[in-house]
C-alpha cells in the first residue's frame, strides 16, 4: 500500500488506486488523532467537498471517524468552494476543517485538504505530523467509526449551509451595489465545479448587471476538459462563445473554486501574473491601500515593481499556499497570490478565493470605467513589460530522479541570450538573469509534471527559455 504524502495542496491520488476509502478514513484517523494531540479535539471541525466523483461520500466517511473520536462535526449539505470552507472554519471558531477535492487535477483524481483554525493551508510541520500516523493506524487499532445515521440522531454529525454567510463576507470586500447597477455582461465558466452560480448570487437578483454562466452544472467527468483549471488551453468555449457577443468580461473558476480565470471583452486571456498585478494595482492604485505583498517563487515581478511604485514591500515564498498564508499573516499582507491563479486578500481568509477575486475584478472595472483590455494598458504603462509563460511536461516516476539530477546540475551561463546571475533552490532550480527575469524548473507536488516557468521581456524570449529549460532537463524540445 503506498504511503500517503501532503503535496504543494493537500494529498491527491486517482479515485479507487490509492484514493480509496480505507485511506481517506485513515487519514482522517491521523488528523482526529492530530486533534487531540493539540488541543483542539473540543472544538467543532467542518467537512466540505466539491462536485467530483464520490467527493460526498467520501466526506460523509471523514464525518463518521471523526464523530466516532468524539469530535462535533458541521458536514456540508451541498458542495462548497474550498474558500467557503475555510471562512466557515473560522466564522464558526472551528478547531481545524477538511476538505474532499482535488482541485485543478483530472477527473478521476480526488484530495483531502486540511485546513487550520485560521481558514488557511495547513503548514507542512502540521501534514508531516499527520502523515507519520498513518502506518501506524494502519497496522495497529486502525480507524474509529460510527454510522452516518447514528452520529446524525446523536447530533455529534449535523448538517450545515455554508453559502449565506460566505457571500455575505465577500460582497463586504467590495462596491457590490455599484457592480449591480453598473449593466455589466458577465460570462462566467464554472468549469463544472462546485463555485457554481456563486458569483450571480453574489449579486443578487434584479442586477443591471447580467452574468451567463456556462458549464454551470455539476459534472465529476468535467467533459471537454483535460482538468478543471481556469488557463487558457481551458477556456477555449468560453473564449468561442464571447467573440463578437458583447461581454464586458469573462470570468473562470477552478473545480473547487479557489483560482480565477481572466479573459477580457474580447475573448483574450488575461495571464494569472496579469491578474495578480492587476487586484494588486486594484488595492494600492484605486482604493489607496498600503501593505507587503506576499507572491511565491513563480509569480510575476510586475509585482515588485509595483512594491517599488507604491512603497510596499514583497516577501518571496515558495509554492503554494502553506507558505502563503502564514507569511500573509506574519505581515499582515494586503495581498497574495500565486502563478496557479489563486490570490488572497487582506480581512479574509489567508487562502485563495476564486469568487472573491472575480468579485474583485468587477468592481475594478466599474470603479474605474474601463474595460479588462484598458486596464491592462495601463498596467504595462505603469510596470513595463513582463512575458510569462509555463511549460508543463508529463514524466514517468523512474525519470524523475534522472531528471532531478541534471536539473540540479545544470550551470548554464546564459539562457536566451541573457546572462545568469545566479542561481538559487528556494523551490526548484531557479536561474536569476539579468535585469530580474528568470527560468525555474520544478516538480509538481500534485501530478507527475515537471514544470518550467520562465518571465522575460518578450514572448520570443520567454520561447527559447523554454526550450532551454527542456534541454537542461534532457527532454525533448
Amino acid at each position: 500500500m503506498s504511503e500517503i504524502r501532503f503535496g504543494t495542496d493537500g494529498w491527491r491520488a486517482v479515485i479507487a488506486e490509492d484514493y480509496t476509502f480505507d485511506n481517506v478514513r485513515a487519514l482522517t484517523q491521523a488528523t482526529a488523532e492530530y486533534l487531540r494531540r493539540h488541543d483542539l479535539a473540543s472544538r467543532e471541525i467542518v467537512i466540505g467537498y466539491d462536485t467530483r466523483f464520490l467527493s460526498d461520500s467520501f466526506a460523509a466517511a471523514a464525518a463518521e471517524v471523526m464523530a466516532a473520536n468524539g469530535i462535533r462535526v458541521a458536514l456540508a449539505d451541498a458542495p462548497l468552494p474550498t474558500p467557503a470552507l475555510c471562512f466557515a472554519v473560522v466564522e464558526r471558531g472551528a478547531g481545524s476543517g477538511i476538505m474532499i477535492t482535488a482541485s485543478h487535477n483530472p477527473a478521476h483524481w480526488n484530495g483531502f485538504k486540511v485546513k487550520p483554525s485560521y481558514g488557511g493551508a495547513a503548514a507542512p510541520a502540521v501534514t508531516e505530523e499527520i502523515e507519520r500516523a498513518v502506518p501506524a493506524i494502519r497496522t495497529g487499532p486502525g480507524v474509529r467509526r460510527i454510522e452516518l445515521a447514528e452520529a446524525e440522531a446523536a447530533g455529534t454529525i449535523r448538517r450545515v449551509e455554508g453559502r449565506s454567510s460566505y457571500l455575505e463576507a465577500a460582497r463586504s470586500f467590495v462596491d457590490i451595489e455599484g457592480i449591480r447597477d453598473a449593466g455589466l455582461s458577465v460570462l462566467v465558466d464554472s468549469m463544472y465545479g462546485a463555485a457554481a452560480g456563486w458569483i450571480a448570487a453574489a449579486l443578487g437578483p434584479g442586477a443591471a448587471t447580467r452574468v451567463t454562466e456556462i458549464h454551470g452544472e455539476p459534472n465529476p467527468a468535467f467533459p471537454g476538459l483535460r482538468a478543471p483549471e481556469p488557463i487558457a488551453s481551458n477556456l477555449g468555449e468560453q473564449m468561442t462563445a464571447m467573440a463578437g457577443r458583447g461581454y464586458d468580461v469573462g470570468l473562470a473558476t477552478d473545480g473547487d473554486g479557489d483560482r480565477l480565470g481572466l479573459l477580457d471583452e474580447h475573448g483574450r486571456y488575461v495571464t494569472q501574473h496579469q491578474t495578480f498585478a492587476l487586484l494588486a494595482r486594484f488595492l494600492l492604485a484605486e482604493r489607496g491601500e498600503r501593505g507587503p505583498i506576499v507572491r511565491s517563487v513563480t509569480m510575476s515581478r510586475m509585482v515588485d515593481r509595483l512594491g517599488e511604485i507604491y512603497g510596499c514591500p514583497v516577501h518571496e515564498t515558495p509554492v503554494g499556499f502553506r507558505f502563503l498564508g502564514p507569511r500573509m499573516m506574519e505581515t499582515d499582507a494586503l495581498i497574495a497570490g500565486e502563478e496557479s491563479g489563486g490570490y488572497a486578500f487582506r480581512g479574509h481568509v489567508p487562502e485563495r478565493d476564486g469568487v472573491l477575486s472575480g468579485l474583485m475584478m468587477l468592481d475594478y472595472m466599474v470603479r474605474t470605467a474601463r474595460t479588462p483590455s484598458e486596464l491592462l494598458a495601463e498596467l504595462r504603462a505603469e510596470v513595463g513589460p513582463h512575458e510569462y509563460d509555463r511549460a508543463d511536461v508529463s514524466i514517468r516516476s523512474e525519470e524523475r530522479e534522472a531528471i532531478r539530477e541534471r536539473v540540479a546540475s545544470a550551470a548554464p551561463s546564459s539562457i536566451a541570450g541573457i546572462a545568469v546571475d545566479a542561481v538559487d533552490s528556494l523551490d526548484g532550480r531557479r536561474f536569476r538573469l539579468e535585469g530580474g527575469w528568470w527560468l525555474l524548473m520544478r516538480f509538481s507536488g500534485t501530478e507527475p509534471l515537471l514544470r518550467i516557468y520562465t518571465e522575460m521581456p518578450s514572448q520570443e524570449r520567454v520561447r527559447e527559455a523554454l526550450r532551454a529549460g527542456r534541454e537542461l532537463a534532457g527532454l525533448p524540445a
